[in-house]
């Protein structure tokens, strides 16, 4: 899957504040995501990841 820095993915599983959409920070093997609702960086393997992106938003 090709992801770069500033794409926002909707991810399946929600983050606690109720947002489903991320901001793409840092890539690599892990990606550090921000969550566009409240603010909050979290960090996900890349395989993690590409299993629970819904849908890419911007590329």
């Amino acid at each position: 899957m090709n992801l770069r820095v500033g794409d926002r993915v909707e991810l399946r599983k929600q983050h606690p504040c109720g947002g489903a959409v991320f901001e793409i920070m840092r890539t690599g093997m892990d990606f550090r995501l921000k969550c566009e609702t409240c603010g909050a960086m979290i960090w996900l393997k890349r395989r993690d990841l590409e299993r629970r992106i819904k849908k890419v938003l911007t590329q």
